[in-house]
């Protein structure tokens, strides 16, 4: 949500999904919510939970896990209850992001977010929940308000092509998997980003123990790429990812990342680390392109761009590169970054006032 009150984009799908649920509160939410293990009445509860622990998340700074929060309704409650329920959720969360500062930080599985992106979280759940009780109680026809979708898609969904930009809310169905959708692959795993790193020109998304699953195993990873991608190292990178996760060895953050082209929301390569810091603050970084992305300044912008965000992560103080000699492309790459050559094909990059 760029560009406006978070809260407020936040404040406008609490409106529009309180009005939809209200509508059908006379029903009986017994029923199974559409796509989903639940009950309708199961997926409002849950809608309560995430929405308030996003608050506490955001209001107490929780920067190590999630809170032991746990957030439920007396039995027999009736729809209407449980509405009220979930606008009341809504409200706190959107209290909880006008009161923090835009640099505060809480965290998530997706990923350590600010205000902007718990709102836009807040507001994804209100949306897409509220489509599912809907579908599960046979009302199809709502759309979810458009504006409310597009500065959902905007803030936290920048690997999703817009090939219809007059249709956010069908383009934020086909992103969470819940329908087709022309241009599109539909998705058979996908996540948001919270927080993604931004560069010029591109944006950087983390690929997570389940996106480097369905990369390794031939599939996209969630992301569209374009038609020489993805890269055979981004795939053998999400590889590494699984056999670290199984070891205990994964470190959210350490890992791959996409290269999201952001005029057309494509991925284009991927770039990171090969692991989380050593103990004098050292992680090693790679990259790889597409052909057909190569040779337009990409890569050295999302060298800058996550150079910048390790810098900001506690105890990292030294990115270290290694290329072939031969590989002056690369070299070309890790010098504009900022890289030092240090010989035998080995450039490092250190930390301001390291």
């Amino acid at each position: 949500m760029t560009g406006e009150d978070p809260a407020g984009g936040l404040g406008a799908a609490v409106s529009a999904g309180v009005r939809a649920l209200r509508a059908v509160a006379h029903l009986d939410w017994s029923a199974p919510a559409a796509g989903l293990e639940w009950s309708c009445r199961e997926t409002a509860v849950h809608l309560a939970g995430d929405l308030t622990g996003f608050a506490a998340q955001l209001a107490g700074r929780v920067t190590g896990s999630y809170l032991p929060l746990a957030v439920g309704a007396a039995p027999g409650t009736p729809p209407g209850a449980l509405v009220d329920l979930v606008g009341a959720s809504g409200l706190l969360l959107a209290a909880a992001v006008r009161a923090a500062r835009p640099d505060d930080r809480a965290w998530h599985p997706a990923g350590s977010a600010g205000p902007a992106g718990f709102a836009a979280m807040g507001a994804a759940e209100l949306l897409l929940h509220t489509h599912d009780i809907l579908h599960g109680l046979g009302v199809t026809h709502w759309r979810g308000e458009d504006p409310a979708a597009a500065r959902v898609l905007d803030r936290l969904f920048p690997h999703v092509p817009r090939s219809r930009p007059d249709a956010p809310w069908e383009t934020l169905l086909a992103a969470t998997g819940r329908a087709g959708f022309p241009g599109m692959p539909r998705q058979r795993t996908w996540r948001w980003y919270g927080d993604p790193v931004v560069g010029t020109g591109v944006v950087l998304c983390e690929i997570s123990p389940s996106l480097a699953r369905d990369l390794a195993d031939g599939g996209t990873g969630g992301f569209t790429w374009t038609a020489d991608g993805p890269p055979e190292a981004t795939r053998a990178a999400a590889a590494l990812v699984l056999r670290a996760r199984d070891r205990g060895a994964y470190r959210p953050g350490w890992g791959p990342y996409a290269i999201v082209r952001s005029r057309d929301h494509r991925a284009i390569g991927g770039i990171g680390f090969h692991a989380a810091p050593d103990a004098a603050g050292r992680a090693e970084t790679g990259c790889d392109l597409v052909p057909s992305a190569r040779g337009r300044g990409h890569a050295t912008e999302a060298l800058r761009a996550l150079a910048r965000w390790a810098f900001t992560q506690p105890g990292a103080h030294e990115l270290r590169a290694t290329v072939d000699r031969a590989d002056e492309p690369s070299r070309a790459v890790l010098r504009r970054a900022g890289f030092e050559h240090r010989g035998a094909g080995r450039y490092v990059l250190r930390a301001a006032g390291r």
